[in-house]
């Protein structure tokens, strides 16, 4: 089967190309492999860590690498991305089986892990990938939730990610955070958001819980069963996972879910296929969920701006990168576009409170 039968998969983007051999070199130095080197080939969704497959004759892996240019302190960090999920496994059946992790920059440049790939779909942009009903496509969409509340349930100390977690507070640092990387990040071509981060700061609640939470849920971050598409098989990307508070996760990924009753505006820039015929909307997921965990949802719309601003910092900071040539990706060219309409949705639901 070649390479190209893997959804998403690409040729490898000159700016990042690694030294192949030495990868299989070191590679083979903590797990058995056919003889020959790998076919590689780059993921071409994602806008932060780069990812890549490395299909050998009876396997594929994945390695995951950070991206060139200037990061965040506490971004890219692969020991920890690959620390959460080897913690998760036992307890959290959804995250890939890990290999190793490198941390001599002599192999690659820095620091990556690599990992076994999870067969399955998984659904992109402007569709599922799999031939589902509207009443199955609202069945998935429960299981997405459920697959969420299933992780919100993992006690920390059996995954021995306690660790993590920085105590009580972590509404108010996420706040304080997020608006710091806002500042940090802002070019000339984006709104100051100073009114969203005051009214952020000004009703920020209590934590209602501490969990482990994804911090990236999203449907281009599952892969579903190829025998079974309406059962999860995995879920990608934990990156930004840690250990906080679940509402703040729910409403960060809710963020993401652009419903098919969205203003025209909030459509163009979808990036999962949340509007799906039968998909369930962002209020039933709400309900659903705190139904579900018994949490209340309180003054949701706080949760709501906070998910949308976060996801405008996350946009703008990848953008600044492109900004400041610090990497030539053309799909990072008008980022700041959807930063200024997040940054507008923030406001009009803060005049709507």
């Amino acid at each position: 089967m070649a390479a190209d039968a893997v959804e998403g998969a690409r040729a490898v983007r000159d700016e990042d190309s690694f030294d192949v051999p030495a990868v299989d070199t070191w590679l083979r130095t903590h797990t058995e492999l056919p003889a020959g080197l790998p076919e590689v080939r780059q993921f071409s969704g994602g806008a932060s860590n780069l990812t890549y497959l490395l299909r050998y004759a009876d396997r594929d892996l994945i390695l995951r690498r950070p991206p060139a240019g200037t990061k965040a302190k506490s971004a890219h960090d692969m020991g920890r991305e690959y620390r959460i999920q080897a913690g998760l496994a036992p307890v959290f059946p959804y995250v890939p089986k890990m290999v190793a992790h490198c941390t001599d920059p002599d192999v690659l440049g820095s620091d990556f892990y690599v990992m076994h790939r999870i067969a399955g779909t998984i659904p992109r942009r402007s569709e599922l990938g799999v031939d589902l009903t509207p009443e199955q496509t609202r069945q998935l969409g429960f299981t997405l939730v459920d697959t969420l509340i299933a992780l919100h349930r993992v006690d920390p100390e059996a995954a021995g990610l306690a660790d993590l977690g920085r105590g009580d507070g972590y509404v108010e640092r996420q706040v304080h955070g997020w608006s710091e990387r806002y500042r940090k990040a802002k070019t000339w071509n984006v709104p100051g958001a100073e009114k969203v981060m005051a009214w952020l700061e000004a009703n920020r609640p209590a934590d209602v819980g501490t969990c482990v939470i994804h911090n990236d849920f999203r449907l281009d971050n599952v892969v579903l069963d190829p025998d079974d598409p309406l059962r999860v098989a995995g879920v990608l990307d934990w990156e930004l996972a840690t250990i906080g508070d679940p509402l703040m996760d729910l409403g960060s990924a809710l963020a993401y879910w652009v419903q098919a009753d969205d203003d025209w505006a909030f459509r163009r820039f979808r990036l999962q296929p949340s509007d799906a015929p039968g998909m369930i909307g962002r209020d039933e997921i709400v309900r659903y969920y705190c139904d579900r965990t018994g949490l209340d949802r309180g003054d949701w719309v706080f949760y709501e701006v906070f998910g949308l601003f976060r996801l405008a910092v996350i946009a703008q900071q990848i953008y600044y990168r492109y900004h400041h040539h610090q990497t030539r990706n053309p799909r990072f060219k008008n980022l700041w576009l959807p930063v200024n309409l997040l940054e507008r949705r923030c406001r009009h639901l803060i005049r709507k409170a």
